[in-house]
């Protein structure tokens, strides 16, 4: 069964929503964001929490209230549940104009739709609460988001950790390949605020990172393995570092302009680690495909002149860029 509900909800938070649904890669067949269906997993994923965040949050106000002798605790309850209905509610999406999404639910995320309609709407209406469901959602650091998203992966991987247990998944960068992975260690990027699964494969014991967002057809098998002490210290490392890419690092020579070394100083994200300098020379230890895609992004104010192979790269990159616009 399929039931359509309209809610309406601030534009400046649709706009996150829709942000958090493309980097989190709900998409339709035909590319474009599929907002509906990531909602459907954040009301699944989040209800339960949120109901526990705000009874906890309740009954913090009912124990301080407590303490005043003057106060029934039937007044108490009520001053309580007006503070949560009323003074609690997020005024960061108050004043923005409105917008209509319809929210097309079915299997668990219709049960929840329905648990709010039958038991929760006494002093608010559906827009509101769920507009204070989103909010309150909004308000978690984004590689937490993920984390609510993606739950049963996440807890999949934990357990799988925890137990020293070899998995297999796909990916959706190369959905056609089926990784069969030692798994380590699940870290945050704090530039990307994304969260990485930092492990060795089982053929040669290369060190890899896969973005969990990414994990799909994700199997724990009854195969353990035993932890490598060394890789470990390894991944440790490189979860502080650089947990996007657990790759071979490769020692790198760029030439930066003037306007290279202000790009550099701003564009922040993914932004590899100086070994050392030399006037408008940098020196990187970083791994290959993090620092190609990292300067991709200064053009002409940006040459990597060694390794080689970096630099032919770079070169077919900005070859067929040039034949695109011709």
């Amino acid at each position: 069964m399929t039931e359509k509900y309209k809610i309406y909800i601030p534009e400046d938070m649709k706009s996150r929503l829709m942000n958090d649904a493309e980097l989190f890669e709900f998409t339709k067949k035909d590319g474009s964001i599929n907002l509906n269906a990531f909602l459907k997993e954040l009301l699944v994923n989040y209800f339960d929490e949120y109901r526990k965040r705000k009874a906890k949050l309740l009954e913090t106000i009912l124990t301080d209230l407590s303490e005043f002798p003057s106060i029934s605790r039937e007044d108490a309850d009520t001053i309580a549940d007006k503070i949560i209905n009323t003074y609690m509610k997020s005024d960061k999406y108050r004043s923005d104009r409105s917008t209509a999404i319809t929210l097309t639910v079915s299997g668990r995320s219709l049960d929840v739709m329905r648990s709010i309609e039958n038991n929760l709407l006494t002093d608010t209406s559906m827009s509101q609460y769920i507009n204070d469901l989103f909010a309150s959602y909004l308000s978690i650091a984004r590689n937490d988001r993920e984390i609510i998203i993606f739950k049963e992966t996440f807890d999949e991987l934990n357990n799988a950790i925890r137990n020293n247990r070899i998995i297999t998944f796909s990916s959706t960068t190369v959905p056609q390949l089926v990784f069969t992975i030692k798994p380590y260690i699940i870290a945050a990027s704090k530039e990307e605020q994304c969260n990485y699964l930092l492990c060795t494969d089982t053929g040669h014991d290369l060190l890899r990172t896969f973005r969990v967002s990414r994990i799909r057809t994700l199997f724990t098998t009854s195969e353990n393995f035993e932890i490598d002490e060394d890789v470990k210290e390894k991944l440790q490392d490189i979860a502080i570092r650089n947990p996007q890419s657990a790759s071979k690092n490769v020692e790198a020579e760029v030439h930066l302009t003037d306007g290279g070394i202000e790009k550099f100083k701003v564009i922040v994200k993914n932004r590899p680690d100086v070994l050392r300098k030399d006037g408008n020379v940098y020196y990187f230890n970083w791994p290959k495909h993090q620092l190609e895609e990292y300067f991709k992004r200064f053009g002409r104010d940006a040459v990597i002149v060694a390794p080689e192979e970096c630099r032919n790269s770079m070169k077919a990159f900005y070859g067929k860029a040039l034949d695109a616009y011709r």
